[in-house]
């Protein structure tokens, strides 16, 4: 499962990682994905939303 909003889209971004004293590592900034169960096209599914795109998503109870 993709690491990725399925309303906005938005994915892991990838940089560098420096240090006081100028070193750079690899590392990746990964969004807060939750899994919900939204109404879509009328039917109930599970999908992965960032916390920023939870006030769009139609809930289902």
């Amino acid at each position: 499962m993709a690491k990725r909003c399925a309303i906005c889209g938005k994915g892991v971004v990838v940089g560098m990682q420096v240090s006081h004293s100028n070193r750079r590592t690899k590392r990746t900034w990964t969004p807060n994905l939750q899994r919900v169960r939204a109404v879509i096209n009328g039917t109930r599914k599970r999908i992965r939303v960032c916390t920023s795109c939870l006030r769009k998503v139609q809930r289902a109870i």
